[in-house]
């Protein structure tokens, strides 16, 4: 019996070691980028008290911290200029040594397909971007470091993502977010510095699963989400029963060969495991990260939104500043208006634009001209890193004599039976494509919209119409599939828009 109890003991004593092994989150390892020349957190679990001393190898002096009662912990250090690379090491009860550290310029990537749109062709609407055996080919950057969360739904905020930090080679770069890799690329190039980009995207989803819940609940408007989200988790097992009845059926008459066989049944999707619930994707795929340090962040998402544009008015700024708030940090946060396509309204990229304007140290690249009415996933990703990149390197980096957004509509004017409209973004004037200005209609106060004519009047543009001789409202490219024809003359072109505010088509979408 003293070797069944020599063997127990034994046993406690490595299950003890094992719960009291410091860990730390996926997103510190090795290759990772932290943020230069500020205060970054580290964070990590150890056993309750337990006292864990960290050495950086750009300080002198360690930095020791105690795990709480939970066993989480979080210190935070000091980085100096971009460089390494560098070593951290973690020292309690166990030793973890996180090499070939940099310094540089961290970034959190999100959002829908578009931001998950691979470089490389890929399954399905994954097609890859223009070029992309080029493009994958010269994708060699070491200090370019890219880390892709794994998709994951949860329906309680998580405490680690699954990912790994890789720096940029053909075959890293292949399956990398096209947008986030050209974004990056211009970062790296423009400030010399390393850049490391977070990707956290998920095809085909609204921005409320990005969302955390108590954003949602606190809003009378958006807890309209949250109401359909649990009605639809109760109704789920008769939905599902129903589904199950449907099929039987179907194959019943499929094996019958009835005539006029009616398109097989589609299982109902599990509301609590499907990405597109609200709040699952923030708790597994966003909450995890914070409070990683971080420069700013990109996001192109809204097309799963357009049908309840109206809505998206406040929930996108509500995300933004839910971000922010989690962070404790005002990071610049840099968008994509989404690109013109057959099914997706006007209002979205009103939203957007509304967005940028109410929401302090935020930024929208326009896409109008780099879209497919046809294809809701366009392959010129490389405009749409670009153009963001503008953003972050005028007004994050400071690089001075930079144009970078095209003309955004600032007000309008009656001039008798015109319409003067005034644009930021066009100090050095506008141009019309190929010489005609096309896409504007006005209206008076019958609120009747007729096609228009304008013309161009140095940074303004003067609008009218013979059958409109009182006007009050004018819009530019209001339509599914805006056509790209006004521009700065940096050769960035205009957000569509309207002066008016009347109640849109999706205002009572919820």
């Amino acid at each position: 019996m003293k070797w069944k109890y020599i063997f127990y003991l034994a046993v406690l004593f490595i299950c003890g070691s094992i719960n009291a092994a410091i860990k730390l989150p996926a997103v510190i390892a090795d290759h990772m980028v932290l943020q230069q020349k500020t205060t970054v957190a580290l964070w990590g679990w150890a056993s309750a008290g337990e006292r864990i001393a960290i050495q950086c190898s750009w300080i002198r002096q360690p930095v020791s911290v105690t795990a709480g009662a939970d066993g989480r912990w979080i210190t935070h250090v000091k980085t100096i200029a971009a460089g390494g690379p560098h070593r951290i090491r973690f020292k309690g009860t166990n030793t973890i040594e996180i090499n070939d550290v940099l310094l540089g310029e961290v970034w959190l990537c999100s959002g829908q397909s578009n931001m998950e749109f691979p470089l490389a062709k890929q399954k399905a609407w994954r097609t890859g971007v223009t070029n992309y055996e080029e493009e994958v080919a010269k994708a060699m950057d070491p200090r370019l470091r890219l880390f892709t969360v794994q998709q994951e739904v949860a329906g309680t905020p998580q405490p680690d993502v699954q990912g790994n930090w890789a720096a940029t080679t053909p075959e890293t770069a292949a399956t990398f977010s096209a947008v986030a890799y050209y974004f990056g690329k211009e970062i790296r190039e423009a400030t010399g510095v390393p850049v490391g980009l977070i990707h956290s995207s998920w095809g085909g989803t609204p921005a409320e699963s990005w969302t955390r819940r108590e954003v949602l609940d606190s809003s009378r408007e958006l807890r309209h989400i949250l109401d359909r989200y649990e009605t639809a988790v109760k109704t789920y097992p008769e939905d599902l029963a129903t589904y199950q009845q449907d099929l039987d059926q179907w194959l019943k008459d499929s094996a019958a060969h009835t005539q006029g066989l009616r398109k097989k049944p589609v299982r109902p999707l599990e509301p609590e495991k499907n990405s597109k619930s609200p709040t699952k994707l923030y708790n597994a795929m966003i909450h995890p990260l914070i409070p990683y340090t971080l420069k700013g962040a990109i996001w192109y998402q809204g097309e799963s939104n357009a049908g309840r544009a109206w809505q998206y008015r406040q929930l996108f700024p509500a995300m933004i500043r839910s971000w922010r708030a989690e962070w404790k940090s005002d990071f610049p946060f840099y968008f994509v208006q989404i690109a013109p396509h057959y099914q997706q309204s006007p209002e979205i990229r009103e939203a957007q634009l509304l967005t940028y304007k109410t929401v302090p140290g935020t930024g929208m690249a326009v896409i109008t001209d780099a879209g497919d009415s046809l294809d809701i996933h366009p392959r010129n990703k490389a405009v749409v890193g670009h153009r963001l990149a503008l953003w972050a390197l005028a007004k994050t980096y400071g690089k001075q004599h930079l144009v970078y957004s095209g003309p955004l509509y600032q007000s309008a004017q009656r001039e008798g039976n015109k319409m003067r409209i005034r644009f930021s973004f066009a100090d050095g004037g506008l141009m019309a494509k190929d010489g005609l200005l096309t896409g504007f209609t006005i209206a008076g106060s019958n609120r009747q919209f007729v096609p228009a004519t304008a013309r161009i009047e140095g940074n303004s543009i003067v609008v009218m119409s013979a059958v409109v001789p009182q006007p009050v409202a004018v819009r530019f490219g209001w339509s599914t599939v805006p056509h790209a024809v006004l521009f700065n003359k940096a050769g960035l072109p205009a957000s569509p828009f309207r002066t008016d505010d009347w109640p849109g088509e999706t205002i009572n979408n919820h």
